[in-house]
């Protein structure tokens, strides 16, 4: 495997987090490196979630530690997370289902506090890169496809214009080729702007396609880590699961 140049933007060392006193991952050293994707893969229940969750400041660790540019973040909100550059597209799109999506996206760039005269131009801007998005602006997030729906949570966390993008299982309820449609313009992205993107996802197929580095894990700890081709045969896939 080449390894990626340059520090880590997010980072963490031995991190371990639970909830109610279980542990469910634990010992993770974990780095996203400046303009890649890496992928995380694992079966349900790996711990893959919580891993997110703890990085972007929604669970508390018990103990390790993650930075954010070397800048330790630890115990720190998502507010402070998110002002660090970094933003989370969640499990199950996480949308208010009865707001439309022009409301959705006021309310996330409040929420990211994006500047009032510049939130014409960032919707424009996110609108470019899922132009899809312009047909079902007026509508409520109810009204929309499952497809739909994670286009508009994927673009309410592109609204802050970030440097480090988490998205957890965006093709969950997808088919695959509606997934692809999806993962393409994030790719051209990444790739224009040099963004960060850790991407939690079962559809492993598709996922390594645009991957730059994978890591495997397995009942909450990392047990692998390498090049997205080596995970191209489906033996050594099922041996590490």
């Amino acid at each position: 495997m080449t390894p990626v140049p340059g520090k880590p933007v997010l980072q963490t060392s031995t991190l371990a987090a639970g909830y109610g006193g279980r542990p469910v991952i634990s010992g993770i050293d974990l780095s996203l490196m400046k303009g890649e994707v890496l992928c995380m893969i694992g079966h349900n229940g790996a711990g893959k979630s919580t891993l997110l969750k703890t990085m972007f400041g929604l669970l508390a660790p018990g103990e390790g530690s993650v930075s954010v540019d070397g800048t330790d973040m630890t115990g720190r909100t998502p507010r402070d997370i998110a002002d660090m550059g970094v933003a989370m597209v969640p499990e199950g799109r996480g949308i208010f289902p009865s707001l439309t999506v022009t409301e959705i996206f006021a309310l996330g760039m409040h929420a990211a506090r994006v500047p009032k005269e510049e939130r014409a131009e960032r919707v424009d801007w996110v609108l470019n890169i899922l132009p899809v998005i312009r047909e079902f602006m007026h509508r409520p997030a109810s009204t929309l496809s499952g497809g739909q729906q994670q286009m508009v949570s994927i673009g309410r966390a592109l609204l802050s214009r970030p440097r480090i993008l988490l998205m957890d299982e965006p093709s969950i309820g997808l088919a695959p080729k509606l997934f692809q449609d999806l993962l393409a313009p994030i790719r051209t992205l990444q790739q224009r702007e040099g963004l960060s993107i850790l991407l939690v996802e079962q559809n492993v197929k598709e996922a390594l396609k645009i991957s730059d580095r994978a890591v495997v894990m397995k009942s909450g700890q990392l047990i692998w880590e390498g090049d997205p081709g080596e995970l191209s045969d489906n033996d050594r896939l099922m041996e590490l699961y």
